[in-house]
């Protein structure tokens, strides 16, 4: 239960009190909540005994004790003035704590849509498209991750400027117009660990600055980042006449092979596309070479362009199927990867120069 929130918990605070847990006592269950201001988790868990009281413990401290202490363990737990007691078998730890008062909480109003959804269509969503989220870009708006919620449709997309990924699911939602909301990278992160991807359903809950997700015994919520995101649909080449299929394992392995000996920073490798075969080079500042020969079902004309061979990789890792689609329409053009039967996901890569 512990383990659950206090990833959300940041080392250095502004706030003191944010380092704590804020246990709540009511109702016959237990309720910690941790926030750091932009995102906040609660953890919920029935009590057989009916109490009330409210206050905060150092997070990082508790859980290192649960931690330390036996395995199913009983521990109690009690406060007095500005210490609390926690006492298991013969082991007694004492902590200071803050007052409850202080702790901050994030309040949803004006909800625009509210939704149900399976956590593993959710939880699928988040994790096609989040490894493309950008880090810390100044353009602060690529730093989250898109959700475009429809009535009958959710799409995410995340983009860093260089590689974009996309993934649609059908989901009835009832809104009666288009949302379009950005969620955090440390927001979207957090919910590709909490999301365990059963059937159990989960309920969203978006405002204008907030998105709320609400199962059985957690609430998490999240602050939504206020800007534009850019216009996707204009960096998604069409797709050609004459695409590239490939075994996508042969493909990401040889990929993988070749990136050893490309430059550490750049990561560049040369892609070659001649008549069934694609051929993968890569060089370093130390002379070094590798080159890959896959065989392909290509049939279109001979294209020589090179790529980020990590965004390529991150891709076919995120594929699932045995047969990989891509297309590229000429040595200035982005590559566009897809699943060789499903178009419900997307991942485009930017070309680079080496």
């Amino acid at each position: 239960m512990i383990q659950a929130v206090v990833g959300v918990v940041e080392r250095r605070q502004s706030l003191p009190v944010l380092s704590n847990l804020l246990v709540t006592l009511a109702k016959g269950e237990i309720r910690l909540t941790a926030t750091d201001m932009e995102v906040e988790l609660v953890s919920i868990m029935k009590l057989a005994e009916s109490k009330e009281a409210e206050f905060t413990l150092p997070a990082k401290k508790l859980l290192d004790i649960c931690r330390a202490l036996p395995e199913e363990a009983d521990i109690n737990i009690s406060f007095d003035g500005d210490r609390a007691q926690i006492l298991s078998g013969k082991s007694r730890f004492t902590l200071a704590i803050l007052p409850a008062q202080e702790y901050p909480i994030i309040e949803m109003q004006d909800t625009v849509a509210e939704f149900s959804i399976t956590q593993s269509a959710f939880k699928d969503l988040l994790e096609k498209t989040a490894f493309a989220m950008a880090q810390q870009d100044v353009r602060y708006y690529l730093n989250g991750l898109l959700l475009e919620v429809e009535s009958d449709r959710i799409r995410a997309v995340a983009t860093d400027g260089h590689r974009l990924a996309l993934h649609d699911i059908e989901c009835k939602t009832g809104v009666e117009s288009i949302a379009q909301i950005i969620v955090p990278r440390k927001g979207a992160m957090e919910l590709v660990r909490l999301l365990e991807g059963g059937e159990e359903e989960l309920k969203v809950q978006l405002s204008n600055n907030h998105i709320r997700i609400v199962l059985s015994d957690l609430i998490f919520t999240s602050k939504l980042i206020d800007g534009k995101f850019p216009d996707y649909d204009r960096v998604i080449p069409e797709p050609g006449d004459t695409p590239v299929f490939a075994d996508r394992e042969l493909l990401r392995q040889s990929l993988t092979r070749a990136s050893i000996l490309s430059n550490e920073k750049y990561k560049g490798v040369r892609i070659q596309l001649t008549k069934g075969k694609l051929n993968a080079l890569a060089h370093n500042p130390e002379q070094e070479e590798a080159e890959e020969e896959v065989e392909v079902d290509y049939q279109g004309q001979e294209i020589e362009i090179g790529f980020n061979v990590s965004y390529l990789l991150d891709a076919l890792n995120i594929i699932k199927t045995k047969k990989v689609k891509i297309n590229i329409q000429d040595p200035n053009s982005s590559c566009l990867l897809s699943s060789d039967t499903d178009a419900t996901s997307k991942y485009v890569v930017m070309p680079m120069r080496l």
